[in-house]
């Protein structure tokens, strides 16, 4: 386990408890900051913007968890560091290679807004090992669900490249865990009020994976992000048909959220029948409401 403060424990069933994994360490990416993501500083202005992903959202978080209505119901667990191997479930090794050279030179902007600082890859790691314990918590029978709490983000982070403030994929890790350890089918819902494209990519050509991504009608915002989020992506060759988009009109509230999730969400989850549900819950979509029947589920923020 990683150091850090004791957590308390609850002595509530585990089957009822929220079991949540956090580490720390992972305040350590520093993202820098500039004019919203770009890093910059024009040279006249008194006050420069933090980083749209910054450390105070999660602390904000944490604090919630810690002292808000629903303490008594989490069991708290600490996170770790992933091994580089357990990276190439997911990405690729020129990759990977690509971000440990970044890091040993100091940091660099992996692409637009991404930066990767000193203390961001050891952070990187810790996300991806905290996530990957939150799996295997689950898969090892201690709990019904598991929520890991962590930064950087990786909805975004394809099998080959970093994108959206992303540098690994912790979502497709945990999925791929799964999947290794027995899992017949996992089901990812991504609720962030961006496109999930990275997952989505990973799992592209699977039929044992179903990515669902609620998220606004954006496009394409660049190389870094070739996918549009629109309801043709829909998977290839034996994953067509197991990669479903629900672009959003700007502005949609809890009402057109819970309608989505009735009529698509739900059916969709229910025909595929998986044995595992990843739930990708990007604090920028506000709040929906989602019933979850008798199943493994683990959820990564």
């Amino acid at each position: 386990m990683a150091s850090g403060e004791a957590f308390p424990s609850s002595s509530l069933q585990a089957d009822n408890l929220i079991h949540v994994f956090w580490d720390e360490g992972m305040l350590k990416h520093d993202t820098g900051t500039g004019v919203f993501d770009t890093g910059m500083d024009p040279g006249f202005l008194d006050v420069l913007e933090k980083h749209p992903e910054n450390a105070d959202r999660v602390k904000n978080i944490l604090s919630i968890l810690k002292r808000g209505p629903i303490s008594p119901f989490i069991s708290w667990h600490h996170g770790r560091l992933a091994l580089i191997s357990e990276l190439l479930s997911f990405h690729t090794q020129e990759y990977v290679n690509e971000l440990i050279e970044a890091d040993r030179n100091g940091g660099k902007e992996i692409c637009g807004g991404t930066f990767l600082n000193p203390g961001s890859w050891d952070a990187t790691l810790l996300a991806a090992g905290t996530t990957l314990s939150a799996m295997q918590h689950i898969i090892d029978g201690h709990g019904k669900f598991a929520y890991a709490l962590v930064r950087p983000p990786g909805h975004h982070a394809q099998p080959t490249q970093a994108d959206g403030y992303c540098f690994l994929n912790n979502a497709g890790l945990a999925v791929q865990l799964a999947l290794d350890s027995g899992c017949r089918k996992v089901a990812v819902l991504d609720i962030d009020v961006h496109y999930g494209n990275g997952t989505a990519d990973g799992f592209y050509r699977s039929d044992k994976v179903l990515t669902i991504s609620l998220h606004m009608n954006h496009g394409s915002w660049g190389p870094s992000h070739p996918q549009s989020g629109t309801i043709d992506e829909l998977g290839e060759g034996v994953g067509f048909g197991y990669n479903l988009n629900i672009p959003l009109p700007n502005g949609t509230g809890d009402e057109g959220y819970g309608y989505a999730v009735q009529h698509l969400v739900v059916p969709a989850i229910e025909k595929f029948e998986p044995d595992m549900m990843v739930l990708v819950v990007g604090q920028d979509s506000s709040a929906i409401m989602l019933i979850v029947h008798n199943m493994e589920l683990v959820w990564l923020c």
